[in-house]
């Protein structure tokens, strides 16, 4: 039986839930990225400014999120992030939406330490309590990461627009940029992929309720397990996959390298379902311009499926950490991400010699 879109939370009037939230915007959570060819096309003048030698990760890998040394021991981490909503439940957006902010801290190794909220929402549409559930799912997920939101801006927008400012904190030793792989690193994801295919599901009401109980789950799951990669030397680089998909966030990670990503189509996690709702084009506009901006640069398996390919390159918002380490070190790494329950984590490949990515 599949959930309505419009049916009211348990712990919400359904006066609180008109109009459906993923109504007002063109696009919801990290599918309303701008493609990635596009955005390069648009920064690819940004490197001619100055860079000071405290900044030790800045543009000029794609990495997630700057890093800055303030002494010897401590490297500030800041980043933002916000889109629109990828789900009606105002709770659940704000949930999403900080869980993916915080995302880019753990992915550099760092421990948050602070947040601001970005907020922009279409105050004459939205009933005020709508947006104060937002704000609270985003407080929510701050205080199980153990940081305050410590201040932030509104502003009055035709599209509800929600995130964070996210810093955070490393020893400069430890920062994991997503350039640092080596040849011969396995490659091992924390997240199963798959969530942008059930955003597409919801938005057509084709989506169960079991569904969205595990989207739900994966996007407002911490990836705390960064924290404790940080500090094993056999990590090597980490990444988050978000919004390009995890061929686009692999390319930069292997261009970062200058090496070539080796990914193994039947080891990659997948949600339950997510291929069968992909073959029934439960799909979204952003996983084409993905694969329009870089499936020139990936070489796939005679024969793969439609589906199989759209969810390669399947927007995914607030997703698994990308990590690549040391082979002798999987074991450890897969511990670490079991322990902090990402049961789905799974090795899905190597790095090795050459350029681009190759699926078999």
């Amino acid at each position: 039986m599949n959930a309505s879109a419009t049916s009211p939370s348990p712990r919400l009037p359904a006066s609180i839930l008109t109009p459906r939230l993923t109504s007002l915007s063109h696009g919801g959570g990290c599918g309303c990225k701008i493609a990635p060819g596009v955005l390069s096309e648009i920064l690819k003048n940004s490197s001619n400014l100055p860079i000071p030698p405290q900044l030790l990760v800045g543009i000029e890998t794609a990495d997630d999120a700057a890093v800055y040394q303030l002494n010897d021991e401590q490297a500030l981490i800041a980043t933002t992030d916000f889109f629109m909503p990828i789900v009606d439940d105002p709770y659940d957006f704000g949930r999403i939406a900080a869980t993916n902010a915080i995302s880019d801290v753990y992915a550099m190794g760092g421990t948050p330490i602070m947040a601001l909220a970005l907020v922009g929402m279409p105050v004459n549409v939205l009933p005020l309590e709508t947006i104060g559930l937002i704000l609270r799912g985003g407080q929510d997920v701050c205080r199980d990461a153990g940081i305050p939101i410590a201040g932030g801006h509104t502003i009055d927008s035709v599209e509800p627009i929600y995130g964070l400012v996210v810093l955070g904190l490393v020893h400069p030793s430890r920062v994991k940029k997503n350039s640092g792989a080596r040849a011969g690193d396995v490659l091992i994801l924390g997240k199963p992929l798959g969530v942008g295919i059930l955003s597409a599901a919801l938005k057509k009401e084709a989506l169960s309720a079991e569904g969205y109980a595990q989207m739900i789950t994966v996007t407002t799951q911490l990836n705390k397990p960064g924290i404790e990669l940080s500090k094993m030397e056999t990590v090597h680089a980490m990444t988050d996959v978000t919004g390009f998909g995890l061929l686009g966030h692999g390319l930069e990670l292997a261009r970062g390298a200058h090496l070539k990503m080796q990914l193994q189509l039947d080891r990659i996690p997948l949600l339950p379902g997510v291929l069968e709702l992909a073959a029934q084009g439960m799909v979204t506009g952003a996983s084409g311009r993905n694969w329009d901006s870089y499936g020139a640069q990936v070489s796939l398996p005679a024969g793969i499926s439609p589906a199989h390919q759209a969810l390669l390159s399947d927007p995914q918002t607030s997703g698994g950490l990308l990590v690549a380490c040391a082979p002798e070190a999987a074991d450890a790494v897969l511990a670490c991400f079991k322990s902090h329950g990402f049961d789905a984590a799974r090795q899905i490949g190597d790095m090795a010699e050459g350029s681009g990515v190759s699926v078999s």
